[in-house]
C-alpha cells in the first residue's frame, strides 16, 4: 500500500481561499476526481478533487482554514504498490474462496463493531440500528471487494497487452469561466465514433453563452458519462476515449469493483448518523438575518443582492443544500406571481392565462434557456433601473465618405470596415471624457465603482437569441484592430463559440439595429452598467446649413441611462460629445 498526499491545485491566482466544507472523513473510500473539500475565495467557490483513488487516512485541514496553492489537503492510501501482494491473495482466494471471504468478513465485522461503538458514544439512541446496518454494509463492501479481487487472473495479460496499444483518456469539462453549473444541451458523438483532435464532443449552455467541448486528441469514444439535460461543472467527467497515447494516469480498479464500491458505501452511509453539513427534518432553520451561514458562491450572493432578497429565505437545490442561480430565479418568480393582497408586499399584478385555442389553431413551443434568461434579465433591469432615454442625430456624411474610400485597403487586410468600429472608438472617447458613464452602483447604492478600463459590449442578434460579447480596451485599439475584433466576435456569437469570459466585464453597451430599420428606440440598460447606446438606421435627410438645405447622411442615436447615477446634464454632454465625434472623426486622433 502507498500513501499519496493531495495538495491544493492552481486556484486561478487567488492569494488564499477558505475551507468552507469537508466532503470526506478519515476512513472514507474515494474514487478518482471525487471532491475532498470545498474552498471559497473572493471570486468563486470550488471543490478540490482527489488525484488518486483510495482510502482517506488523514485530513490535514479544518473548516475555516485559509489555504493557498500547494497546501496539503489529505493523505490517501492507494493500492499502487500493492500489486505483487495482491496476486498471492487472489490465488489463495481462488483455491479456497469461501475461506478468504470468511476471513475478510470477520476483519470487516471487527472494524464495523469498532465504528459502531464510536457511533454509540455519539448517538446512544440509534445504537442497535446503526450497529446492525453498519455490519450489513461492511459485509456488502467486503463481499464486493473479495469478488473483485478473485477475478480470473488470466485476463490480466490480455488487458496489459491491450493497454500497451491503446490507453483510456477521460475528458472532463474544461474551464468554462464560471463555478456555476451549466446545462448539457447536445451530445455530438456516440460510443464507437472515431474523432480527431478538436472535434466537438458535447455542447454546453450557460446563462450567457453556448460552447462546444472539443476532443483533446484523436481516438475512439468508448463511454459517454453524461446525458442531455444534465447540469455539469468544471472538472466533471464527460466521455472516455481510447487513444494511441500511453495512459497519463493510473487506471481505476476493475469495473465490477468500481460498481460494487459505491453500492457498499451507500449501504454503509445509510446506517451512519446525519452529517453536520446536511439538513435534517429537525434541524433549525438558518437565521433569516444571517445570509453568511448559507452555502452559496459569490456569483449567487451577488445576484441575491441585485434582487434584494435574503439568502436564508431561499431553499437550496444544489448538492448539500447549496444555493444555485436557478433557486433565486424560482424564488423571485414565486414572489412576483403572488397576488398583491397575499401579504407578500406590493407585487406585480399577474397577467391571466388565456386559452388561445378557443379562437383558432395554435402551436405551443418551448423557449430556449437563453431566451428565458434574457427575458428575466431585461425584466430585472427594467424594474430596478429608472430609465431615461435621450435621442439625437449624428451627421456621418464625412465618416461614410472616408469609409468608402478605405474599401480597397479593407479588402487587402481581409476585414469588413463597417460603421461599428468608428462608433466603438467614439464611445470610448466619450466614456473617457464622461467617467460617470463608466461606473456601477455598490453597497446598496451608497458607493460608486469607477472603472479605470474601457470595455464595451456589442449586442449581436443570433439564431439562438441576443448575445453580448465584450470588446476590451477599446480606447487602446486602432480602427483596423476594432474592425477585426468586431468581425471575429460577431462570428463567434452566431456560431455559439463565445466563452463566458468573452461576455463579461463590460462598462457600456452598444445595441445597433443597423439596416433593420427604425428611427429610434429605447434600449434597456444592461445592469449593473449604467448606460447603453441604441443605434438605428442611417438615412439621407435635408439639413439647413445656414444658406440652403443640403442632403446629409444622418444616424439616429438613442442613449438610455440609469437616472440614479446619471443626471440629465451628464447624459446631454455625453450624447452631444458623441455626435460631434462622429461628425468629425479627425477628433478621434486628438
Amino acid at each position: 500500500m502507498a500513501k499519496e498526499k493531495v495538495t491544493v491545485p492552481d486556484i486561478g491566482g487567488a492569494e488564499g481561499a477558505e475551507v468552507i466544507e469537508l466532503l470526506v472523513a478519515v476512513g472514507d473510500e474515494v474514487s478518482l476526481e471525487q471532491g475532498l473539500i470545498v474552498l471559497e475565495s473572493d471570486k468563486a467557490s470550488m471543490e478540490i478533487p482527489t488525484t488518486v483513488a483510495g482510502k482517506v487516512v488523514e485530513i490535514l485541514v479544518s473548516e475555516g482554514e485559509e489555504l493557498a496553492e500547494g497546501a496539503p489537503v489529505a493523505v490517501i492510501e492507494t493500492a499502487g504498490d500493492g500489486g505483487e501482494a495482491s496476486a498471492p491473495e487472489a490465488d489463495a482466494a481462488s483455491d479456497g474462496g469461501e475461506t478468504a471471504s470468511s476471513e475478510a468478513e470477520a476483519e470487516s465485522g471487527a472494524e464495523a463493531e469498532t465504528e459502531a461503538e464510536a457511533e454509540t458514544e455519539a448517538e446512544a439512541e440509534t445504537e442497535a440500528e446503526a450497529e446492525t446496518e453498519a455490519e450489513a454494509a461492511a459485509e456488502s463492501e467486503t463481499e464486493a471487494e473479495a469478488e473483485a479481487e478473485t477475478e480470473p487472473e488470466e485476463k490480466t495479460a490480455d488487458e496489459s497487452q491491450a493497454g500497451d496499444a491503446r490507453a483510456s483518456t477521460l475528458v472532463n469539462v474544461p474551464d468554462i469561466g464560471t463555478d456555476e453549473a451549466v446545462e448539457l444541451i447536445e451530445i455530438v458523438v456516440k460510443v464507437g465514433d472515431t474523432v480527431a483532435e478538436g472535434d466537438s464532443l458535447v455542447v454546453l449552455e450557460s446563462d450567457k453563452a453556448s460552447m462546444e467541448v472539443p476532443a483533446p486528441q484523436e481516438g475512439e469514444i468508448t463511454e459517454i458519462k453524461v446525458s442531455e439535460g444534465d447540469s455539469v461543472r468544471q472538472g466533471d467527467p464527460l466521455v472516455v476515449m481510447a487513444t494511441a497515447a500511453p495512459a497519463q494516469a493510473a487506471e481505476a480498479p476493475s469495473s465490477k469493483r468500481a460498481e460494487a464500491e459505491p453500492e457498499a458505501k451507500k449501504a454503509a452511509q445509510a446506517g451512519s448518523p446525519p452529517e453536520a453539513g446536511k439538513a435534517t427534518p429537525d434541524a433549525p432553520a438558518p437565521d433569516d438575518e444571517d445570509s453568511g451561514k448559507v452555502y452559496a458562491g459569490p456569483a449567487v450572493r451577488k445576484l441575491a443582492r441585485e434582487f434584494g432578497i435574503k439568502l436564508a429565505e431561499v431553499p437550496g437545490s444544489g448538492p448539500r443544500g447549496r444555493l444555485v442561480k436557478e433557486d433565486l430565479h424560482k424564488f423571485v418568480q414565486e414572489r412576483l406571481s403572488k397576488p398583491a393582497g397575499s401579504g407578500a408586499g406590493a407585487g406585480l399584478p399577474v397577467i391571466p392565462e388565456v386559452d388561445f385555442g378557443a379562437f383558432g389553431d395554435v402551436e405551443v413551443t418551448g423557449r430556449s434557456k437563453l431566451d428565458k434568461l434574457t427575458a428575466s434579465n431585461m425584466q430585472r433591469s427594467w424594474l430596478n433601473v429608472p430609465h431615461v432615454t435621450q435621442n439625437d442625430l449624428a451627421d456621418i456624411t464625412e465618416l461614410e465618405s472616408f469609409r468608402a474610400s478605405m474599401k480597397g485597403e479593407a479588402e487587402k487586410r481581409g476585414v469588413k470596415l463597417t460603421p461599428m468600429p468608428f462608433i466603438l472608438k467614439a464611445c470610448a472617447v466619450a466614456l473617457r471624457d464622461n467617467p460617470k458613464f463608466c461606473t456601477s452602483l455598490a453597497d446598496g447604492g451608497d458607493s460608486l465603482v469607477y472603472k479605470k478600463y474601457i470595455h464595451i459590449g456589442m449586442a449581436v442578434d443570433t439564431p439562438v437569441g441576443l448575445l453580448v460579447p465584450v470588446i476590451r480596451d477599446v480606447d487602446k485599439k486602432s480602427i483596423w484592430e476594432l474592425a477585426e475584433e468586431v468581425l471575429d466576435m460577431a462570428g463567434k456569437a452566431r456560431d455559439r463559440k463565445l466563452s463566458p469570459a468573452q461576455m463579461q466585464g463590460g462598462c457600456f453597451t452598444i445595441s445597433s439595429l443597423g439596416n433593420i430599420g427604425g428611427t429610434g428606440f429605447t434600449p434597456i440598460v444592461n445592469a449593473p452598467e449604467v448606460g447603453i447606446l441604441g443605434v438605428s438606421r442611417a438615412d439621407t435627410q435635408p439639413v439647413w446649413n445656414g444658406q440652403e438645405f443640403v442632403p446629409r447622411k444622418m444616424l439616429p442615436l438613442s442613449l438610455s441611462y440609469d437616472h440614479r447615477v446619471i443626471n440629465g446634464g451628464d447624459g446631454g454632454r455625453f450624447l452631444t460629445g458623441l455626435v460631434s465625434l462622429l461628425g468629425d472623426i479627425r477628433q478621434l486622433l486628438m
